[in-house]
């Protein structure tokens, strides 16, 4: 008679166990995130493409938004990579602001930008736990063009607030060109024909064009709301 065990296919115990080991790895990741993190003192987060050029408009925008930023009293945090991650870092270091850099190991694309202040540069196997590091200690998000990992970062910061698993923030996203058609198919396809989300959901989402704007957003937001971690 066959066992259920014994019908698994070859390595699966091996696999457990490796699943067990990575729990420690994980929360080591945790413990080290927050520890650093806390320490660090209010921060808005910039994302957008790693692939956005340095002639590219929009980066010398994100310089310009997070030179802003900084000079208003934030600190910026990356995903501490190119594009569009460097140029808000750059922002930062050149304000003489705080520049946080949150990278990740990825086999294309991501490697750390020069403009991250040394004592600020985390390193992340989990995108997971990288995720919980930008939601916990930013205190707005600054969502320039990007693809699907900025797509992803700005979805899953609206559902969290929609249903109160963290506090409120500013989401603003920069470039009325990139972002009007996106928000325009939430208000007419999501909210309009299927009612999928609240009306009041799309407040959450501010669409500006100028670093002047990004910082009303923030300043106006900040004036009724305290500045502390978002859980």
């Amino acid at each position: 008679m066959t066992t259920h065990s014994e019908t698994r296919p070859k390595g699966w115990n091996e696999i457990k166990t490796n699943d067990s080991w990575a729990i420690f790895k994980i929360v080591g990741e945790f413990v080290n995130g927050f520890e650093k993190m806390s320490q660090i003192g209010p921060c808005v987060s910039i994302f957008g493409s790693a692939r956005t050029k340095p002639e590219d408009p929009y980066y010398e925008l994100a310089v310009d938004v997070s030179r802003k930023i900084a000079e208003n009293g934030y600190g910026v945090i990356t995903g501490g990579g190119p594009g569009i991650m460097e140029a808000g870092n750059k922002g930062a270091h050149l304000a003489g602001g705080t520049s946080v850099g949150l990278n990740i190991e990825l086999p294309f694309e991501q490697h750390d930008n020069p403009y991250i202040d040394s004592d600020k540069s985390l390193d992340f196997d989990y995108f997971f736990v990288r995720k919980v590091m930008f939601v916990k200690y930013s205190q707005g998000f600054v969502v320039m063009p990007g693809g699907f990992g900025t797509l992803d970062e700005l979805f899953e910061a609206i559902t969290l607030i929609q249903t109160h698993k963290i506090q409120k923030f500013p989401i603003i996203l920069v470039g009325k060109d990139f972002w009007g058609g996106l928000l325009d198919w939430v208000k007419t396809i999501l909210l309009d024909k299927f009612g999928n989300i609240s009306a009041k959901d799309i407040d959450l989402i501010h669409l500006v064009d100028t670093p002047d704007e990004v910082i009303e957003v923030l300043n106006n937001f900040y004036e009724k709301y305290e500045l502390s971690p978002n859980f």
